[in-house]
């Protein structure tokens, strides 16, 4: 294959443009995310024109951090941005390996760095996505084991960065105080991108989205109800945006099947089986704590 003397050349031997339609599809709202996604794309690009016109330099630095709460989109985002990678030559593999600090930080003396190594081993050629990666770091137990993972980390982002790309995640706040704890983190660590909150009815079509893919849909005044729904949710503490969707429209379906399931005589069809009503929704205990 010839190199590539064109943006739309390298455009078309990538299919990165496929990926960010992807992205489109799969999560609503979110523009500033999928911005700063694209041009991080149009820097791998151009990086890669660059190359072939022998006008080599350092490769870019892609260890990034996702700060946002959960629920925003930040897994999913980085699936997309590890397939981006591996469409433009950037990662050998383009999987993602998610862990938490359990996955990397031992209980005891001399348990942390083979863990913490097996992860990176496995995570090797792709996208290592660590999730509420302030957890590694508790400076107010001493005999935490934490740093220990870090120092590893810090080694290999910066030793075997053109085989691995490191993404951080977790709540704003804390990932600041995380990095300022953490300077030689914070250093290696090119890319910020910050998660906002979804909107009311951004959240509503993601609903839409989650029950087309399940074959169900809202029958009538159901999604009225289900409006109605988040804006009271909303009001509530612990809201995990479309984590908080998934698991009503969950508990909605259950109420669905215990409807149709005490019509045991009635013969049902597909639209009775694919259709949320609106008591479905109704009858959550959010609607009872409502003033």
């Amino acid at each position: 294959m010839t190199e590539p003397r064109t943006v739309g050349e390298v455009l078309q031997q990538s299919q990165i443009e496929a990926v960010m339609d992807e992205l489109d599809r799969d999560l609503v709202g979110l523009q500033p995310v999928k911005q700063r996604i694209r041009d991080i794309a149009a820097l791998l690009v151009i990086d890669r024109l660059r190359g072939s016109f022998g006008l080599n330099a350092q490769a870019p630095s892609l260890h990034m951090s996702f700060t946002g709460n959960p629920g925003t989109g930040k897994t999913t985002v980085a699936l997309r941005m590890a397939e981006i990678l591996h469409r433009l030559g950037y990662v050998r593999k383009g999987h993602l390996v998610a862990v938490t600090r359990d996955d990397l930080v031992g209980q005891y003396i001399g348990h942390t760095a083979p863990k913490t190594r097996e992860i990176l081993k496995k995570a090797m050629g792709g996208v290592l996505f660590i999730d509420e990666a302030y957890y590694l770091y508790r400076p107010e137990n001493e005999r935490d084991y934490g740093q220990e993972a870090i120092e590893i980390l810090l080694q290999v982002m910066e030793n075997q960065r053109d085989d691995l790309v490191v993404i951080v995640a977790g709540y704003r706040d804390r990932m600041d105080t995380f990095f300022q704890s953490n300077p030689g983190l914070s250093s290696r660590i090119a890319h910020h991108l910050d998660f906002p909150d979804y909107a009311a009815d951004e959240l509503l079509a993601i609903a839409d989205r989650m029950l087309a893919a399940q074959h169900y849909r809202f029958g009538d005044g159901a999604r009225d109800t289900f409006a109605r729904y988040l804006d009271l949710r909303l009001q509530q503490p612990h809201f995990a945006n479309a984590r908080s969707v998934r698991n009503a429209l969950d508990r909605a379906r259950l109420r669905q099947a215990s409807r149709l399931f005490a019509e045991r005589d009635r013969v049902l069809d597909a639209e009775r089986l694919g259709t949320l009503e609106a008591p479905d929704i109704a009858a959550s205990r959010v609607f009872a704590a409502a003033p």
